[in-house]
């Protein structure tokens, strides 16, 4: 059962006009908070987005299950379970508690380094590779129309910053100065 403030965030996101993607990622969010809290294991980072995705489409968002071929057919099936009973679809039967109650148990039983930052960055440079040149392309482009002046500045900033270009961070302090003073005039 995802936590009501993570239901609260995901709505919010509906209402802004944001894509089925950023509100599911609200209850990824969530599960990896859960991970690295202890609450339960996962056995790959994958696992634990999946789990997310699941818990999301289950709670209602408009998240379609992968086409064919995209995944394996038992995730897939698994999806369009979680997908049906999210649209008010009634479950073909009820889960058993034997079955909910394994599942719980082996996740207990799984490492809580799949919510590590190493690993999480492992997992979205693998999925990054997965996209063409285009589809980054077109993704950075929309990033840029959402965020606006202020936080691309910022954005750039900490580029600079974290790649370790001294001189290209002093200078991004001192345009940053000069604009500063020009909109004070």
């Amino acid at each position: 059962m995802p936590e009501k403030r993570t239901i609260e965030r995901a709505r919010a996101d509906k209402q802004a006009g944001k894509a089925p993607t950023t509100q599911a990622g609200e209850f990824v969010r969530e599960e990896i908070h859960h991970v690295r809290e202890g609450k339960h294991g996962a056995r790959s980072t994958k696992q634990a987005i999946a789990i997310g995705l699941s818990k999301a489409r289950r709670a209602g968002v408009d998240l379609p299950p992968p086409a064919k071929g995209k995944t394996s057919e038992r995730t897939r099936k698994s999806a369009e379970r979680a997908y049906a009973r999210g649209q008010g679809e009634p479950p073909k039967r009820e889960p058993s508690l034997k079955r909910s109650k394994a599942i719980r148990r082996a996740l207990e039983h799984e490492t809580h380094s799949a919510a590590s930052a190493t690993s999480l960055s492992k997992q979205a440079r693998a999925a990054a590779r997965q996209r063409t040149a285009g589809e980054r392309s077109a993704a950075a482009e929309t990033a840029v129309q959402t965020k606006g002046p202020e936080k691309r500045h910022a954005a750039a900033m900490k580029a600079v910053r974290t790649k370790g270009h001294e001189e290209l961070s002093r200078a991004a302090r001192q345009a940053a100065k000069t604009r500063a003073e020009k909109s004070r005039r």
